[in-house]
């Protein structure tokens, strides 16, 4: 028979220590499962976490699939709170037999579980049904090849470092992600699986001295910590033994060659071979499973329909063995080597104690509880409505129990709480679930990441979660932060810099950078950096003059100018761009000044209906939006005409900008006009607006070619009389700008898109209306600073959340790939592109898919098909009529598909870096993982530079520094575009980062009314020469590139605090400074002060020495001549500019003392 579970009813008194669900039945026996029925939303991970609490036992929850497994993770840890040990075994997210392996992130997250598992006492563990038929490692695998550390031991650096090696981990520069390690004089920094962060180990000799927690992003250590554990680096081993263990089993299994596999080949180099997990029998004598590494007393609860998800899992492994079995350079194991059979699970399964779980009711029999749950009723908050939360107030009138409220974010915590004030309701603010059970108000609100509430009549509570308040919404996911990647900061520091780039000293103009070299000048080593000019002139740069010195961006590198030493070409060209740079200047001053004498509409909209609208956006806004929308609107009330630019990458958001002015300025009582360039786009548009406004009396009409004459009869009678709020259209709406009722905002998408006639006509508009302009070239933040607001910019940078990072592969032309490539997409429901850029072959090409992946619908798109038919093959692309668009790269910047998730590039070697990330940013644009397939031919007959540039856009699936210099060329592109095309060839003679500064110079002077002196020089910097060795040694910093980064860093600094900020860092990295580097620092230390009061030059040596005033320097005179007066021995002045130092200056620390007290005694004082 079948029970209900009641317990006593409570409805609004404290029940912190009361279950709800879980203890209302006995614990079944091993191998005679009981049955949880109706656990309906959140009351699953309810029940297993009072379940947990209350047998004090592990308990294993299974989920049906890795987002189920997710899911309970949160709603677990949301019930169970701190008091319980909740862990998550992941998924591998990678398919069966795939040729790459798991993320790092991911393996320490697993190996971390299974360390933890066989000792645990109590606690839940989450996983997905599938993980119980992958293969592990032995049950004492971890264990023994685990290491514990701890302050005070002894331990031989050099075979802990070999032991690492074994271990998996990776020797690099500069730890940053799991499983990596360093090794730089006394410190070694290592970054240990299953860790939260990296640790720093400091040995004094043989012994560790101290263990600290150190930031992967800043390098900068934390707290001390007495003892760690460093788990191995993967789950399968790779010294010597299990080297020579994989490779006879190896011989064994596999006729042939082995030499002929790649798999062989790498794993006997010691190379972990991409997806090497799925040889993982191979390299021991038996394997486990999940449910080996659990303890005997654990307690499973399994999803009712757990056996048929082991066959699925089954089915669809096996049916992918015959996909992947065909690559005679991989072969793989059989399923049932690489797998465990659902059957074997369900025995393994019989020796614990089972709880099968359901959302729905379970069939009556023996040990079955079919708990009192229920659905709670709808009761969406109706913004529009003027009791928006009618169907809220009902529910909490009729349900007599006690309500809980989750909300995703505090905002709408916040949100809900304001439309729940004044209600006479007994409401609190909590922090979590205990807090809840604890307090005595009967409704309390949360911030809490359960997606589906629950009613608990026989307890008297009801959980009800943001989705059923306010309908679907996409969260935000936390994500690790990402350092600020500012193209500019990274031009000016230099990071990556390879021998060969193109590089600009501000005197003598762009060079090639060769290398750091250490010379030795008069007896004195010092370290510079070696950079070559035309007809293979060398100029040496000391190391502490780096601030001259700048990264060339502005043409590609092969297309840089060289300059000649010793002659006028560097002036010259510096000259031509000052001439062109004033004219810029002026002129942009002239229309800012035009634009602030013209009144403009000032809009104003009811607010309570705006924020209505607002909450119609199924997204969370990212920091970059929710700043622009501001921006926008601020721009709309104000009595000044708008003028801005949103320059965003496509799907970051830009179309929610525009949705929300036209809301306003329609509210405000005027038309809005958006211009687009092409037909395709305004369709996307009409139908994303119409969407939008589906809710709200607004007629949005679309002028294009595809509506008929009598359709744009009907349209331009609309806007004439004013019943047509919004019109979306190509260029030929420009042929109605009189027609229009009273248009007050024209929104145009990517202007420079549009041909120079229709510009022109767009331009004419700015001097009557509000304009904003949206744009997805990236525009340098450094550009618009120097603009300093001439034109108004927001710029939003910022990725949606849930965008992840796509997978890419670089590989020859391979059928198998190419197949398993468009079937994993096809068979999940999405579309691939399929780039191949030759129209003259771009048929032949279809012919060898349609036989390679016959399960697909392909068609043809390119630039030479005639205009509407192109139209016609995009459109039914975005709708979803076929699923493989073969096409050439017409679709860089077009339509956002997302759907679309994979995208193959035939010859990739054949497109510039900029070129493939816009290409891959085609894909990844919803939650979905996306893959990039990048085929090229053999690397022996590339050429080197496309190997760099494929090798480069492989390691760099992030948007790294890599990227942001990519991306760098479309800004420069951007740059043009935004100060007119003119520009371009001036930022390519002196490079961007010196057009840029030049340009601020020249705006700052003409604003406040001076004229611009861009002859002056810029920033020529101190010269000193001290006669001292002045670097970073090579055992201080071994990494060359790490040196040159540190060089720029210090010379770049312009405070002492700045500097002793970045001295402790060096201490903290790499240990206690060498004299040396303290001589550097204590160089740049004077450089700045020397800087500030104008001094161009200092040199001291062992008899004496000079400094050398600039013609505009900022000492005190009367202290200048006070000190010539006191001491004319020691001090005399030669000329005005010159200050003679006679003394013995042989000893190291009075050299640095006279010069310092100097500086000191000769500044102007307060």
């Amino acid at each position: 028979m079948t029970t209900e579970a009641a317990t006593p009813r409570l409805s609004s008194r404290p029940l912190s220590k009361t279950f709800l669900i879980a203890p209302a039945t006995p614990m079944p026996a091993a191998g005679s499962p009981a049955g949880w029925g109706r656990l309906i939303g959140a009351s699953a991970a309810l029940a297993a976490a009072e379940l947990a609490m209350s047998v004090e036992r592990p308990v294993l929850i299974l989920a049906d699939d890795p987002r189920h497994a997710d899911q309970l993770e949160a709603d677990i840890r949301f019930f169970a709170g701190s008091d319980l040990p909740v862990a998550h075994f992941v998924e591998w997210e990678t398919l069966p037999w795939d040729s790459f392996s798991p993320h790092q992130d991911i393996i320490s997250q697993r190996l971390n579980v299974l360390a933890a598992l066989p000792s645990m006492q109590r606690g839940i563990i989450i996983a997905a049904a599938s993980v119980l038929q992958q293969r592990l490692p032995p049950v004492d695998y971890v264990a023994a090849r685990s290491l514990s550390l701890s302050t005070g031991q002894t331990l031989h650096r050099e075979d802990f470092t070999t032991s690492l090696v074994a271990a998996g981990y990776f020797r690099v520069p500069q730890v940053s992600e799991h499983g990596e390690f360093a090794v730089r004089g006394s410190l070694i920094d290592i970054f240990p699986m299953g860790a939260d962060a990296p640790v720093r180990i400091d040995f004094f000799d043989d012994e560790i001295e101290s263990l600290r927690f150190f930031s992967a992003e800043t390098q900068l250590s934390g707290e001390k910590i007495s003892r760690i554990s460093i788990l191995p680096a993967r789950e399968v081993p790779l010294d010597a033994d299990a080297i020579h263990r994989f490779r006879d089993r190896y011989r064994e299994r596999f006729e042939g060659q082995p030499g002929k596999s790649r798999v062989y080949r790498e794993v006997s180099d010691g190379i972990a071979h991409g997806g090497i997990e799925y040889y993982l029998p191979l390299f021991f004598e038996s394997t486990a499973t999940l449910i080996d590494y659990v303890p005997n007393n654990c307690v499973v609860m399994a999803p009712s329909e757990l056996d048929s998800l082991l066959r699925q899992f089954w089915a669809e492994a096996s049916e992918r063995y015959e996909l992947c079995s065909l690559d005679p350079e991989r072969p793989i194991l059989s399923v049932d080597e690489t797998f465990v059979a659902p059957e074997l699970v369900a025995t393994e399964l019989e020796k614990f104690a089972v709880i099968r779980y359901s959302a729905r009711s379970l069939a009556e029999a023996r040990n079955v509880v079919n708990h009192d749950t229920r659905l709670p009723p709808a009761m969406k908050i109706e913004a529009r409505y003027e009791d928006a939360a009618a169907t809220l107030m009902q529910f909490l009138q009729a349900f007599e129990g006690r309500v809980l409220f989750s909300t995703d974010s505090p905002g709408r915590r916040e949100q809900l709480l304001d439309l729940l004030t004044g209600r006479s309701l007994d409401l609190v603010r909590v922090d979590d679930w205990q807090a809840f059970k604890a307090v005595g108000q009967r409704i309390g609100v949360t911030v809490a990441p359960v997606d589906n509430g629950v009613l608990l009549p026989g307890a008297g509570i009801a959980i009800i979660s943001e989705q059923q308040l306010f309908g679907e919404r996409t969260k935000s996911r936390r994500r690790k932060r990402q350092s600020d990647r500012d193209p500019e900061t990274i031009i000016r520091q230099l990071n990556d810099l390879e021998p060969g780039s193109p590089v600009v000293h501000e005197e003598y103009g762009v060079g090639r950078y060769l290398g750091l070299i250490t010379l030795e000048t008069g007896g004195i080593t010092a370290e510079f950096l070696h950079l070559e000019y035309a007809d293979g002139d060398k100029l040496y740069v000391p190391v502490h003059a780096l601030d001259l010195i700048s990264r060339y961006t502005g043409a590609s590198p092969d297309n840089a100018p060289l300059h000649r030493l010793g002659s006028d070409q560097w002036e010259k060209a510096k000259r031509r761009a000052i001439k062109r740079i004033r004219d810029v200047a002026a002129e942009l001053l002239d229309i800012y000044a035009r634009r602030a004498a013209r009144r403009g509409h000032s809009f104003h909209w009811p607010e309570t209906d705006y924020r209505s609208f607002e909450s119609g956006f199924p997204f969370e806004l990212t920091e970059d939006q929710a700043h622009t929308i501001e921006d926008v609107l601020e721009d709309l009330a104000s009595d000044k005409a708008m003028d801005r630019v949103v320059c965003g990458d496509v799907g970051f958001g830009k179309t929610e900008v525009a949705l929300r002015a036209t809301f306003a300025a329609i509210h405000g009582g005027k038309q809005v006009a958006v211009l687009v360039p092409t037909t395709l786009l305004a369709q996307q548009h009409g139908h994303n607006f119409r969407d939008r406004f589906a809710d709200w009396p607004i007629r949005v009409e679309v002028l294009s070619r595809f509506q008929t004459a009598k359709q744009v009869k009907d349209i331009v009678a609309g806007l004439r009389s004013g019943t047509v709020d919004v019109v979306i259209g190509t260029h030929r709406l420009l042929q109605h700008t009189k027609d229009f009722h009273d248009v007050g905002l024209v929104i145009v998408d990517e202007e420079h898109r549009f041909g120079v006639r229709h510009k022109e006509a767009i331009k004419s508009l700015r001097s009557e209306v509000d304009i904003l302009t949206l744009t997805a070239t990236p525009i340098p933040r450094t550009l618009n600073m120097a603009l300093g607001g001439l034109r108004e910019m927001s710029l939003i940078t910022t990725p949606p959340a849930e965008r992840l990072a796509v997978k890419t592969f670089v590989s020859e032309w391979n059928d198998v790939i190419i197949r398993e490539a468009c079937l994993r997409e096809i068979k999940r429901g999405g579309q691939v592109y399929f780039i191949h850029n030759r129209v003259e072959d771009i048929g032949r090409i279809e012919q060898r898919l349609q036989k390679l992946v016959p399960e697909a619908s392909i068609r043809i798109g390119h630039g030479q098909m005639p205009e509407r038919e192109l139209e016609q093959v995009m459109l039914d692309f975005y709708h979803r009529r076929f699923n493989v668009l073969l096409c050439t790269t017409i679709v860089e910047s077009g339509i956002d598909v997302p759907t679309a998730n994979t995208i193959i590039i035939n010859r990739a070697d054949r497109f510039g870096l900029a070129q493939l990330h816009q290409l891959r940013g085609r894909v990844g644009r919803s939650h979905h993982r996306a893959y990039a397939y990048l085929m090229a031919p053999p690397r022996n007959v590339m050429t080197a530079d496309a190997i760099k540039r494929l090798e480069a856009i492989d390691s760099l699936e992030d948007l790294g520094s890599g990227f942001t210099l990519a991306t760098h060329d479309l800004e420069i592109r951007g740059a043009g575009e935004l100060l007119g095309d003119t520009q371009s060839g001036q930022i390519q003679e002196i490079g961007f980062s010196l057009y840029t500064e030049l340009l601020g110079r020249a705006v700052e002077s003409l604003r406040s009314g001076e004229e611009a002196d861009l002859e002056a020089p810029l920033h020529a910097g101190v010269d000193i020469n001290l006669h001292i060795p002045a670097l970073l040694p090579d055992d201080y910093v071994p990494d060359v590139h790490l040196r040159l980064i540190l060089y720029k860093r210090i010379s770049a600094t312009e405070s002492a605090a700045e500097l002793r900020e970045l001295q402790v860092e060096l201490i903290d990295r790499f240990g206690l400074l060498p004299d040396s580097a303290k001589n550097l620092m204590r160089i740049a230390a004077i450089k700045q002060s020397a800087a500030a009061l104008g001094i161009e030059k200092i040199d001291a040596a062992d008899g004496g020495g000079y400094l050398v005033f600039g013609s505009e320097s900022h000492i005190d005179p009367v202290a200048l001549v006070q000190l010539v007066q006191n001491d004319s021995r020691k001090f005399r002045l030669q000329g005005s500019h010159r200050l003679q130092i006679r003394d013995d200056l042989s000893d190291l620390e009075a050299r640095f003392v006279i010069i310092e007290n100097l500086l000191r005694d000769l500044a102007v004082k307060d």
